[in-house]
C-alpha cells in the first residue's frame, strides 16, 4: 500500500478514528524522536563532569588576568 491510498482511506475514517490515529502516531513519533536523542546527548556529554586539577588560586588568578584585560 503506497502512502497516497494509505492517506485517501484514512480521510474515510470516522473522525473519532482518525483522532486516535493521529494519536497513535504521534506517540511513535514521540518515542522515537526522544530515544535518539538521548542516546546522541549522553555520548557527546561523556567526560564533562571530569576535573581539572588547578589549585584555586590559579583559577583565580586567570579570572582575574582576564577581567582586567577585558575592562582596560
Amino acid at each position: 500500500m503506497t502512502l497516497q491510498e494509505l492517506q485517501k482511506q484514512a480521510l474515510q475514517l470516522p473522525i473519532s478514528d482518525r483522532w486516535q490515529l493521529v494519536q497513535t502516531l504521534l506517540e511513535s513519533l514521540q518515542r522515537e524522536t526522544t530515544s535518539g536523542l538521548k542516546k546522541g546527548n549522553l555520548s557527546r556529554l561523556r567526560g564533562i563532569a571530569k576535573s581539572t586539577e588547578t589549585a584555586s588560586e590559579d583559577v583565580e588568578a586567570d579570572y582575574t588576568n582576564y577581567l582586567t584585560t577585558k575592562y582596560q
